[in-house]
């Protein structure tokens, strides 16, 4: 997991989307234990309430679970939840944008599909 904590984004949200893809990447399979809130931020020289911030996204979202007296862990069917949230915000942030871009062009379904394969031939 790579944190760089210079941005505009919450320190919270940015433990969230790099466990979410250290989770999606295979670092952490499925049923398998992610590193303590203390870990994480004794490590990164954080409060632990931050960590437990971003940490609790993942719980509401269903990524992961505790354990008591154990620890977090990767629920089953994680990659797959995140897989479709990654489609989701994919399509509203690249498709929806360029098929509306597209239609004012009037662009044919080939010439999109050409395009993005790079097969331009004007």
């Amino acid at each position: 997991m790579k944190f760089t904590f210079t941005g505009d984004k919450p320190i919270y949200l940015e433990i969230a989307q790099q466990l979410e893809d250290a989770i999606f990447t295979g670092v952490y399979p499925e049923e398998t234990q992610i590193p303590s809130t203390t870990e994480l931020s004794v490590s990164l020289q954080i409060n632990p309430a931050t960590v437990l911030k971003g940490m609790n996204i993942l719980v509401d979202e269903d990524i992961i679970y505790k354990k008591r007296g154990l620890g977090m862990f990767v629920k089953t069917g994680a990659v797959g939840k995140i897989t479709d949230k990654r489609k989701k915000s994919f399509y509203a942030s690249f498709i929806k944008p360029l098929l509306i871009e597209a239609e004012k062009l009037n662009l044919s379904e080939d010439e999109i599909l050409n395009l993005i394969k790079g097969e331009n031939k004007k």
